[in-house]
């Protein structure tokens, strides 16, 4: 366990260690679970990727919608 310290302006420097183990990121969502503060590694540029690759393959949203609408009548 490592401690970080909170300043007055509620930031906090995540310990080396700890980034390390979770994988580095620029963000983190944030959530309380029974009162502890957990943050999970985020890449927003994740979503980028994949719309991307969707469009590589030429799979349209509406080929999407229509995917979700049959797995959810399933």
């Amino acid at each position: 366990m490592v401690l970080a310290k909170r300043t007055s302006k509620n930031q906090l420097t995540l310990p080396k260690a700890v980034v390390e183990q979770a994988g580095v990121a620029d963000y983190y969502e944030a959530a309380c679970e029974n009162g502890r503060i957990v943050l999970t590694p985020v890449h927003p540029g994740g979503a980028i990727a994949v719309r991307t690759r969707l469009a590589e393959m030429g799979i349209t949203e509406a080929d999407v919608a229509d995917a979700v609408g049959w797995a959810r009548q399933a």
